[in-house]
């Protein structure tokens, strides 16, 4: 008979052995190693290593693991349809190797090499792939604004692509941006009280070293109420002769401008002609031609400008004198050589000796 000390100890060993010869004859797969995250350019070639141990009885695969997982792979065979994939198997290493060329901006994302061992039993590793993209501006960026003066406007610049691009902004001609520099980085740019004088245009540009970035004109129009400069407050002429009274008008929306003498508004007729011409949506030039000046014509002309933001208005003051003025006194002379021109001035000279003479 075995004492019970000899029959655990016999138990004992046996259960030993076999433990032993498990462990020799089948190990857990393991995956040593998976190539890291790579960063590639459109349009180039990418490889994914994937070292496997002790898996020659299992399924190896690769999948792209996004949002829908899709097989690319099983063992040493492709299953994707795509030319731009392909699959090579290194026995010496045991590594799966899966390249893709011609890389697309969708091929972004995580790829994972799985050792499937059983329903509820997977070995994984993943890599990350991400696409250089050059940037592109969002559709919901700031195209342009109209704001009335004073008030705060914002503008809002976004870009997609890889690595997520800059956005800079600058003015027009490198103006000075309301921040009182050159050059502003960050996608909102503000101004807490818009002037007249920050209207114009602004450039976002979205860089991310890939390619040459990209660009939107932001156009900012700033309402505000009118503004008049007059380049000569005091012009004379004499009498039966032409003289045209100016006046420079800044406002936005374009305003309604009226001349006036002594408190009534003038006309196009055979006294006063009135012209505007627009340089710009903010610019106006207004022009009064006094025709055939009489003596009742002589005085202060006022040129006044409404919008609905205001009104402005400035005097001009046309006075008596005894030698015509040039031009427009000299009509077409003026226009032409200066032979003529001196010609001109030399005949007016001498009427108005030969008139002082003969008193």
């Amino acid at each position: 008979m075995w004492r019970p000390s000899i029959l655990k100890c016999v138990w004992s060993t046996l259960l030993l052995a076999l433990a032993c010869h498990q462990a020799s004859g089948q190990r857990t797969p393991t995956i040593s190693y998976i190539t890291q995250e790579q960063i590639k350019d459109i349009g180039g070639t990418v490889e994914f290593d994937c070292s496997v141990q002790y898996a020659k009885e299992y399924n190896v695969l690769f999948l792209k693991t996004d949002s829908d997982p899709v097989f690319l792979s099983t063992g040493s065979t492709l299953v994707i349809k795509d030319s731009r994939f392909s699959l090579r198997y290194d026995p010496s290493s045991s590594t799966y190797k899966l390249q893709i060329k011609d890389i697309q901006e969708t091929d972004a994302g995580t790829y994972t090499c799985q050792v499937v061992i059983s329903v509820v039993h997977k070995v994984s590793a993943d890599v990350k792939l991400s696409v250089r993209r050059p940037p592109v501006i969002s559709d919901n960026s700031t195209q342009s604004i109209v704001a009335s003066e004073g008030t705060e406007v914002q503008m809002e610049c976004y870009a997609s692509g890889y690595p997520t691009p800059t956005i800079t902004w600058r003015r027009e001609n490198n103006a000075i941006l309301p921040t009182d520099s050159a050059t502003y980085v960050g996608n909102i740019l503000r101004i807490k009280s818009v002037k007249k004088e920050d209207r114009g245009t602004y450039y976002c540009v979205a860089d991310n070293g890939v390619s040459k970035g990209d660009r939107r004109n932001i156009n900012v129009e700033v309402e505000f109420a009118p503004v008049i400069t007059v380049p000569r407050p005091r012009l004379g002429q004499a009498l039966q002769y032409d003289m045209d009274l100016e006046c420079h008008i800044e406002a936005y929306p374009p305003p309604a401008i009226v001349w006036t003498k002594d408190d009534i508004q003038l006309a196009n007729n055979q006294h006063y002609s009135i012209s505007h011409f627009a340089t710009a949506d903010e610019y106006t030039d207004s022009t009064l031609r006094v025709i055939t000046i009489e003596k009742r014509q002589y005085g202060d002309y006022v040129c006044k400008a409404t919008n609905r933001f205001g009104e402005a208005e400035a005097r001009v003051n046309l006075f008596e004198t005894i030698i015509p003025v040039c031009p427009p006194a000299c009509g077409q002379a003026y226009y032409a050589g200066a032979e003529e021109v001196a010609a001109t001035s030399f005949a007016l000279v001498g009427i108005l000796l030969a008139m002082l003479f003969t008193r």
